[in-house]
């Protein structure tokens, strides 16, 4: 009797071993597909800035290698002109109206006399009842960093991230060298640079984290102002540059520096094993600064709706889910990765989204469907340099309005004189002729989509005239 209650248990035991081993595997088995995720945005990096977008000053090796190893947009676009709003809307999914964050706080932007409404106020801070990307993917077992600027609260591990490195309130930094007077970064030995400091982190973070998914969201401060770089590249770019006033030597420096530590991670990813099954997203959160790098062939540059100012640089590398790597025009936009990344992990989160998955695009090549790009805009923002900015006027990037891409088209609207502009940017990447006498049919029909959209996110519109405006201010 004994020995047969022996077996029975011996039997129920190794059931229960069996059962749990099942259970494990369960649990286990999708964490081994989910792909390392390592998203680089950089900080006022413009789409005219890198090597394999045909610059021809500022030297990119590494980006230039990644190009041809991953899915290149060439009509990549930023969600906003600018950085927090920009950020808010790669986070979250979500368009400007949606969480209100429009510019880097005040909106009432130049001088009070030359604005002729009073300006939509502004979000300061992305409300902890916004879903991340962090959020979603933390609930799929991945461990979350954010190693750099974060710009959007005083602390991202409120919004889902594990580890924060770097990130506070603060837009950039005080300084590229230690002390770096960052309360959310320990400062290095004196004269450490920043922007490889954070790249140590990262690579630290990776290696530490290797034998599970993570998710490292790395913004760097570059290359955003003060501009400052180190000497010897400087020296280089001097020469490089020469007396060719578009291009500056200091940004190339920071230029070639950053692009020198996107080929530390890369390396660090080989020398640990996980390049196979890492998706790389690289991009920048907004266009270049025009007064500091020329843009050109597009107009403008950071602050401005002109395509200087919202187009990017965008690639994506997955060797193990991407097998061909290529080029391609489809117009996207940085609201995009959401939900590819919801796709990404085969979430069922039920989010409203405003961005499209660009999964069937990277990984079968499929087309995206048809679909419009918006921008909104109900603020101010002024000029830095009159005569780079390539604005409509001398005393603002941008003043308030709608923009709405569709195609080949581009709609500018502006809310103060009711203005509408039309570019085919088949044809005018540059924006230098306004279609909108000559193409009334196209400019009816943008016009009324993008009222359309404009209801449908229940857009603010500003309206009240201000007292202090003086017309003949304008210039």
């Amino acid at each position: 009797m004994k020995k047969r209650i022996r077996l029975i248990s011996s039997i129920l035991s190794l059931f229960l071993i069996s059962a749990c081993n099942t259970v494990s595997k369960k649990v286990s088995d999708p964490e081994v597909e989910k792909p390392n995720i390592l998203f680089v945005v950089i900080d006022d990096l413009g789409w005219s800035d890198l090597g394999f977008m045909g610059n021809p000053m500022y030297q990119t090796p590494n980006l230039d290698r990644l190009a041809t190893e991953s899915v290149v947009f060439t009509n990549a676009y930023a969600p906003a002109a600018n950085c927090a709003p920009s950020r808010a809307c790669v986070m979250t999914g979500l368009n400007t109206p949606r969480h209100g964050i429009y510019t880097v706080s005040p909106s009432t932007r130049g001088k009070s006399k030359d604005r002729k409404l009073i300006p939509t106020p502004n979000t300061d801070d992305l409300g902890e009842d916004f879903t991340t990307i962090a959020e979603v993917l933390k609930k799929h077992g991945y461990i979350n960093a954010s190693v750099g600027k974060w710009h959007l609260s005083d602390d991202p591990k409120t919004q889902g991230f594990d580890v924060n490195i770097g990130g506070t309130h603060q837009g950039h930094p005080k300084s590229y060298f230690s002390p770096y007077r960052n309360k959310a970064l320990t400062d290095g030995e004196k004269g450490e640079y920043l922007t490889e400091r954070l790249t140590i982190e990262a690579i630290q973070f990776m290696e530490s984290n290797k034998e599970k998914p993570f998710f490292l969201y790395l913004p760097y401060y570059t290359v955003h102002t003060p501009l400052q770089g180190k000497k010897n590249l400087i020296d280089k770019y001097k020469k490089i540059v020469n007396a060719d006033n578009r291009f500056n030597a200091t940004y190339g420096a920071m230029v070639e520096a950053m692009d020198e530590n996107i080929g530390r991670l890369l390396a660090s990813l080989e020398a640990n094993n996980l390049t196979d099954n890492t998706l790389v997203i690289f991009t920048s959160d907004n266009g270049g600064l025009a007064s500091v790098s020329s843009q050109f062939p597009l107009r403008a540059g950071k602050g401005s709706y002109y395509e200087g100012g919202i187009r990017v640089p965008f690639m994506v590398k997955w060797p193990k889910k991407i097998k061909t790597p290529r080029k391609t025009d489809i117009p996207i936009s940085g609201m995009d990765v959401f939900p590819t990344l919801l796709d990404v992990v085969k979430s069922k989160e039920d989010l409203e989204l405003d961005g499209a998955s660009l999964y069937p695009l990277l990984t079968e090549n499929k087309a995206l469907a048809e679909r419009s790009l918006v921008w909104h805009f109900p603020i101010y923002l002024q000029s830095v340099n009159p005569e780079k900015d390539q604005a409509g006027d001398s005393l603002f990037r941008t003043r308030p309005g709608s923009v709405i891409r569709k195609g080949k088209w581009k709609l500018h609207e502006y809310f103060e004189d009711g203005a509408l502009e039309l570019y085919n940017l088949e044809t005018d990447l540059g924006e230098q002729h306004d279609l909108s006498e000559v193409n009334p049919d196209k400019v009816k029909e943008l016009h009324e989509a993008l009222k359309a959209w404009r209801v449908k996110m229940k857009a603010p519109v500003p309206t009240e005239l201000n007292p202090d405006y003086e017309p003949l201010a304008v210039k």
